[in-house]
């Protein structure tokens, strides 16, 4: 199969959208591209390479009993080692995606146990966030974080956890040129929809992997119930993201009341900063208002 990797930029899909992530990373049968993937972002070459994977199809959480919070994955996978493997997609800043990472990954690593099993059975666990906004405030395009010891970051208490963060803004600005040597390099160019036609057709052709998700792709382009799934989805998305804008506004507005009313009960101003978390000038315009 030809894909057609002459788009105009503006008129290819964008394959960060979570829906089509999904649909070309993370289904049975997406296994060599997501392969291609893994071993590109996580640095294993040579012998060192993943040379399996399995992508999970359960990949949903459901609210704990007493009210907790559920969630749905992008991508998870186990390697053939047995860790486990999550990918989240994050193209608006939310403000939280230091916590829904740690939140994502302790799902799966608390999953990999069962009542009366040795704690030693808990699976290592990578999680891989691919984010479009200013997110981490220096570094590279690509960090990794473990557990280290405060004075000696040489020192990790554990290898369970792995977190990846991909920065695309910090990419774009950093870009390597060098794109035959660095198949990360070569992914982002494929994820980044503003990419030319010649720079996709090039990465395409130097990476069977690409090629494959690219492909993918084309075919999900042509298909009319994808695109009726991804209207459907991007709706729910919308209606999902209103309603925590409407949360937010409500929590910061009540907690404005409960200011004022403290300010009309008499109690000082730092008091009123440990009751509700807001800034002293926030409360003291307050007062003048």
């Amino acid at each position: 199969m030809k894909t057609n990797t002459n788009l105009e930029p503006s008129q290819r899909l964008n394959p960060l959208d979570d829906f089509l992530f999904y649909k070309v990373m993370g289904e049975k049968g997406d296994e060599v591209q997501l392969l291609g993937f893994l071993n590109a972002v996580l640095g294993r070459s040579g012998k060192d390479r993943i040379e399996s994977v399995e992508i999970q199809e359960n990949k949903s959480f459901a609210a704990e009993i007493l009210g907790g919070k559920s969630c749905t994955l992008d991508v998870y996978a186990a390697l053939q080692d047995g860790t486990k493997v999550n990918i989240e997609v994050q193209l608006s800043n939310e403000g939280n995606m230091d916590r829904r990472s740690l939140y994502y990954w302790s799902k799966l690593y608390s999953r990999g146990i069962n009542k009366g099993d040795n704690f030693c059975e808990l699976p290592d666990v990578i999680a891989i966030n691919i984010v479009d906004f200013n997110f981490l405030p220096t570094g590279s395009f690509h960090s990794c974080f473990h557990i280290r010891e405060d004075s000696d970051a040489s020192m990790i208490l554990t290898n369970a956890l792995e977190i990846h963060v991909v920065d695309m803004v910090k990419w774009r600005k950093q870009r390597d040129k060098d794109i035959e040597n660095n198949p990360l390099h070569r992914w982002l160019t494929w994820f980044d929809r503003n990419s030319s036609p010649e720079l996709i057709e090039k990465v395409v052709a130097m990476d069977l992997a690409i090629m494959a998700a690219s492909e993918r792709q084309a075919f999900l382009a042509r298909s009319q119930e994808l695109a009726d799934e991804m209207r459907h989805e991007k709706a729910y998305r919308d209606d999902l993201h209103r309603m925590s804008n409407a949360r937010r506004e409500g929590l910061a507005e009540g907690k404005l009341e409960i200011a004022r009313n403290a300010l009309a009960q008499g109690l000082p101003v730092d008091m009123i900063e440990k009751l509700t978390g807001l800034d002293g000038a926030q409360i003291r315009s307050l007062i003048i208002n």
